[in-house]
């Protein structure tokens, strides 16, 4: 199968790689089902919005590699990935993706612990004596 639209999304330390292919609207994220790999309908729906901003849920089989980070992580970053490669393949859906944000990188990541300390900013006890 040829790929229509091929898009990478980022969010924390989740990295996702979406293919898009002509077909029905399924959609595979690591070889399972979308709602076997995100049993949270929540997650699932994160996945699907620039579909449902685009109305092409019907037009596009979706393949998903994603790793890295957590559920939430990981499912923004197929959110991300979907309307890169959506903008890919046909770019007037760039504007109504962009006014939602899906094409906006969000660049929020954990801050580190530093040293001296008990974690990024708290601090050990203080004791007087």
């Amino acid at each position: 199968m040829k790929n229509l639209g091929i898009g990478t999304g980022r969010r924390k330390t989740s990295v996702a790689r979406v293919y898009l292919r002509d077909g029905n609207g399924k959609v595979t994220v690591n070889g399972k089902e979308l709602n076997e790999y995100f049993f949270q309908g929540e997650h699932s729906y994160i996945v699907r919005q620039p579909l449902l901003v685009t109305s092409t849920e019907q037009k596009f089989d979706i393949i998903i590699n994603v790793y890295g980070g957590g559920i939430n992580g990981q499912a923004s970053a197929c959110r991300h990935g979907l309307a890169r490669a959506l903008c890919q393949f046909d770019n007037e859906n760039y504007v109504s993706l962009r006014n939602n944000g899906f094409l906006t990188r969000d660049s929020r990541m954990v801050e580190r612990k530093k040293y001296g300390q008990r974690g990024a900013r708290r601090r050990f006890q203080f004791s007087k004596r």
